[in-house]
């Protein structure tokens, strides 16, 4: 399999470190998100994802597949052998919900098209962007904070004490969060959750000072 991938973006991430996390390998294909006006704006990858965003996965039957949450949930069906959904339909719905929150929620008015619009067309200096990005992702992951602790179902990782497609969506928010310098001291839950996923070999290869484009 091969994927498109740049070693900071969030949405790259979460793909990596399910396929560490289920012993899938791949061959990484390096597109920078903003060298040169970005390889994501260059027609050939425009040619494989429209949208111009990141991943891109290419499957052993050269399909191709856009979005992350989709990609981890074509693999979970493809390669149950280590699953990152829980066996319940209530566990699997909660599981959903907590990726959802991030992915939908958190990072999409945070990522780098976002912030390049505010930068470029809206005219806002550095400082208002990280302002604007950390209110965004503060609120959002004490929000996070809340709907773990309420549910109880949280163990070692979101989900009980086995990692789950949660903990793919989370890691990569945090590692953001923590590179904008957020207050994480609202979320103790959540950075005791990060700390046990980065001690996994399957988190740790895919972060991003472990990937080869990275600077």
């Amino acid at each position: 399999m091969k994927l498109y991938t740049f070693f900071r973006s969030s949405a790259s991430y979460r793909v990596r470190i399910a396929m560490n996390l289920k012993g899938l390998p791949y061959e990484p294909e390096l597109i920078h998100l903003s060298k040169d006006g970005g390889g994501q704006n260059q027609p050939a990858f425009r040619q494989l994802n429209p949208q111009g965003l990141l991943p891109v996965l290419i499957d052993d039957d050269g399909h191709t597949l856009t979005q992350s949450l989709a990609i981890l949930e074509y693999l979970e069906e493809l390669h149950p052998e280590t699953p990152l959904l829980p066996p319940d339909a209530l566990g699997r719905a909660q599981v959903r919900s907590i990726a959802l929150a991030i992915s939908c929620d958190i990072h999409p008015i945070n990522n780098l098209r976002v912030l390049q619009y505010l930068g470029g067309t809206l005219g806002q200096n550095e400082e208002q962007r990280n302002t604007w990005y950390r209110h965004w992702t503060e609120s959002g992951l004490n929000a996070l904070e809340t709907m773990l602790v309420q549910s109880g179902k949280a163990g070692k990782f979101c989900h009980g004490d086995t990692p789950t497609l949660a903990d793919c969506c989370l890691v990569p928010q945090m590692f953001n969060a923590k590179r904008f310098e957020c207050d994480l001291s609202k979320i103790p839950t959540l950075v005791r959750i990060n700390d046990a996923c980065l001690q996994l070999e399957a988190f740790a290869k895919a972060s991003p000072p472990q990937q080869p484009d990275a600077q």
